[in-house]
């Protein structure tokens, strides 16, 4: 009876063993090194490599065509001057030039020199009638005498001059000459005003015309006036001696006529 029981406890242990056998051998695998992992190699291929020819590179890409740039607009030299700033002493001989109007366009527009036409003779011909040529006698005589320094004797020949030819625009002219000699500035005006209008196709004479106006304003202070007078003589006859040396005494003052 005692042989099974030894043999019963020994099949009891056995379990026992095994578990502490399997522990051991699985702490042992654990503590083990462990193979390092590489990659699986790529499958060998048997299939020939492929030589690629090399591609020419490709061609640039044409630039794209450049547009001209705007040309900046020429700044003419009249534009850069009028640009200039108003002050300073170039500025100031600028506007004195400006100042002074008419008389300074006139020197950039000047006519021609007109030959002498104040011969009043000359212009009686077999032709005139006699009343126009007694008429223009006396104007000439009338003439001399203001070229003499008389004009109270030569207003009264020249008043006769009227009377005679009322047409004689000769006689109207000596008549304000006359008339401005003697300090009648204003009624020298209205006669020129008659005259002007009757000789307006005779540059000389309408150059006599405006000289003499523009002495008559001078002498009544209205210095633009008489400037812009003299200017339109001088376009008409540059030669004429009146307004020639009035422009030349406005230059020498230094300062424009309408101040």
């Amino acid at each position: 009876m005692k042989k099974p029981l030894c043999a019963a406890k020994s099949f009891a242990r056995r379990p026992l063993k095994i578990i502490v056998m399997a522990t051991a051998i699985w702490v042992a695998a654990s503590c083990a090194p462990r193979p390092p992992y590489r990659l699986p190699a790529p499958p060998s291929s048997t299939a020939p490599a492929i030589s690629r020819v090399p591609q020419p590179p490709a061609p640039p890409a044409p630039e794209a065509a450049k547009k001209p740039l705007p040309q900046e607009a020429k700044i003419r030299e009249q534009d850069l001057k009028s640009r200039q700033p108003s002050s300073g002493p170039g500025a100031k001989e600028a506007s004195r030039d400006g100042g002074a109007g008419e008389g300074h366009a006139a020197s950039e527009s000047l006519a021609p020199s007109l030959p002498d036409d104040s011969s009043l003779l000359a212009k009686i011909t077999p032709a005139t009638a006699p009343q126009r040529a007694a008429s223009l006698r006396l104007t000439e005589e009338g003439r001399k005498l203001l070229d003499n320094g008389d004009p109270q004797k030569a207003l009264t020949r020249l008043e006769k001059t009227i009377v005679i030819d009322s047409t004689n625009a000769y006689g109207y002219f000596y008549l304000a000459r006359a008339q401005y000699l003697l300090g009648r500035y204003k009624e020298s005006l209205n006669f020129l005003d008659v005259v002007e209008s009757r000789l307006n196709k005779e540059p000389f004479w309408l150059a006599e015309v405006h000289a003499l106006r523009g002495e008559n304003y001078r002498a009544l202070g209205m210095m633009q006036q008489a400037e812009a007078s003299y200017a339109q003589a001088l376009r008409l006859n540059s030669g004429n001696r009146i307004a020639t040396e009035a422009m030349s005494r406005l230059q020498g003052d230094g300062q424009p006529a309408s101040r």
